[in-house]
């Protein structure tokens, strides 16, 4: 497999802000995304079988169990930070290892209903914290150490609405390929 075909796996709705479809979207769509997404993961993921979980989106990639289980461990963060810049000034997150978070036990193994239900509860309070944001407080910012970077918060709402879509398009790739690699 060349890089394109690798790239293309890895992004398939592209990378955020540079080729991706999430490029230049208002904070409204992001709302939209983030207030639907619960519903498109599940019609995704209903009536999965035990063995198609552990397919996997791209060679090396992570299987689906683990990849739902990621989306609520980082929507669960991102939610976090966006409480932080709300709450805050500039504040300056904690970065943490999303492999490591996926190779864990209840990553590799635990039931996905779990990390539906987070997610259910969770992007409805992110829409309801986002919602209730003025133009001043999405120019709030927060510092991203890992990056080096410091962030607004439209500018985070739009990445982690690029980041759901992102991995729902892993998990339709993962059973488009039913298990392949």
């Amino acid at each position: 497999m060349n890089t394109k075909e690798t790239d293309a796996l890895r992004y398939p709705v592209g990378k955020f802000r540079e080729d991706g479809e999430f490029k230049n979207i208002s904070n409204q769509q992001a709302i939209k995304v983030l207030a639907g997404f619960s519903k498109k993961l599940k019609d995704e993921v209903h009536n999965i079988s035990e063995d198609e979980l552990y397919y996997r989106h791209r060679p090396g990639g992570w299987t689906i169990r683990q990849i739902i289980h990621h989306l609520a461990d980082s929507n669960m963060n991102a939610f976090c930070r966006m409480k932080l810049v709300v709450t805050e000034d500039k504040p300056t997150i904690k970065p943490y290892d999303e492999s490591a978070w996926a190779n864990t036990d209840d990553a590799a193994a635990a039931p996905i209903e779990s990390s539906l239900k987070i997610i259910e509860g969770l992007m409805e309070r992110w829409r309801i914290l986002v919602e209730s944001m003025n133009d001043k407080d999405m120019k709030r910012t927060l510092h991203h150490p890992q990056y080096n970077k410091t962030m607004s918060a439209d500018e985070l709402l739009q990445m982690y609405a690029w980041h759901c879509e992102h991995h729902l398009a892993h998990i339709r790739n993962a059973k488009k390929f039913k298990n392949s690699f």
